[in-house]
């Protein structure tokens, strides 16, 4: 049976399943004990767990972080809340030269099975500041795993995954779309890490995206089809590791690729994904691969940079005629 829940409720319910499974998983982070969470995504678990596993911090990233990879590498399994990705640049530290090399600098003696997550990415009006991509930031470094999904039974099976997981996992979110709804197993429920989902099979042409910009590429195959146009659509889920195969394999039968990637062009996941088909899949492009992503800016605050900043439904079909050579 499944149950249509929100996105936060799916992250709630992976985290309460996962304390309850295990004495040793916690939550940490700015206001998610007594204020619910900013995004209510940790609502009640306070008077659940109590203050020893559900832990309001200071607005301190990179102290807090470094709590959270002190406890991992003496046993225990933190999950670590950050309002957003963006406070989490203070943290890098920890995260990127402690939790990512702890297996490696110890010799395999000390694991750090932690998981950070928070909101990725743009969400409206809030600025340069607030509204960073952090996919390819972290996915670049060895040693960490990430994450970065909408869909609720997604994000709750790879969230449970991730708690269980001996790596360092960094788990990316949108602040706009903790109330989208989806449809989420009940009981029991794991999504392995680094498995992209075929969200639609195509024939014509290869739509390949991640996070909210999955909702874009779904209305614009919509529309495509409209058109007599079939276009396959996978979603990516996990950044690193990175469902090498099954883009190839779609690739290898639709002959044309674009990426979609909300995040900056320069050495972005749609680099590697564009690279990676050159590479594995040249002999079958009929097309150049193209590249949808944000504006190569930092997004200021005025509604209607935040419109042109971003890939939309509307330049995605363009996109795709202009690959297919047909009259846009």
């Amino acid at each position: 049976m499944a149950r249509v829940i929100t996105l936060r409720d799916a992250l709630r319910e992976a985290m309460s399943e996962e304390m309850r499974r295990d004495e040793t998983v916690f939550l940490m982070g700015e206001e998610v004990a007594e204020y619910n969470g900013a995004y209510k995504v940790s609502k009640g678990m306070l008077d659940e767990f109590g203050t020893k596993r559900v832990i309001d911090t200071p607005i301190a990233e990179l102290g807090f972080a470094g709590i959270g990879v002190g406890a991992a590498m003496n046993g225990l399994r933190p999950i670590v809340e950050f309002m957003t990705w963006n406070f989490a640049v203070l943290a890098f530290d920890q995260i990127v030269n402690n939790a990512a090399k702890t297996l490696a600098q110890s010799a395999g003696q000390y694991k750090c099975p932690i998981v950070f997550r928070g909101p990725s990415g743009s969400a409206g009006q809030l600025a340069q500041q607030h509204s960073q991509m952090f996919e390819s930031w972290m996915a670049n470094v060895p040693g960490l795993k990430v994450i970065s999904c909408i869909d609720p039974a997604d994000a709750k099976g790879l969230l449970k995954s991730a708690i269980r997981d001996d790596d360092p996992i960094c788990i990316m979110e949108s602040e706009v779309l903790y109330g989208y709804k989806g449809e989420v197993p009940e009981g029991e429920y794991l999504v392995p890490i680094g498995k992209a989902a075929v969200r639609r099979e195509g024939t014509d042409i290869t739509l390949v995206s991640f996070n909210k910009m999955m909702l874009e590429v779904e209305k614009a195959a919509d529309e495509l089809a409209k058109e007599g146009i079939s276009a396959e659509v996978i979603d990516l889920r996990t950044i690193r590791p990175l469902d090498y195969p099954t883009i190839v394999e779609s690739v290898k039968k639709t002959n044309r690729l674009i990426v979609v990637d909300e995040s900056w062009p320069f050495a972005g996941v749609s680099a590697e994904v564009a690279y990676t088909i050159q590479k594995f899949a040249f002999d079958y492009l009929d097309a150049p691969v193209t590249r949808l992503n944000a504006a190569d800016t930092s997004l200021h605050y005025a509604p209607t940079f935040v419109e042109a900043y971003l890939p939309n439904a509307g330049t995605i079909v363009k996109a795709a005629k202009e690959v297919l050579y047909v009259n846009a």
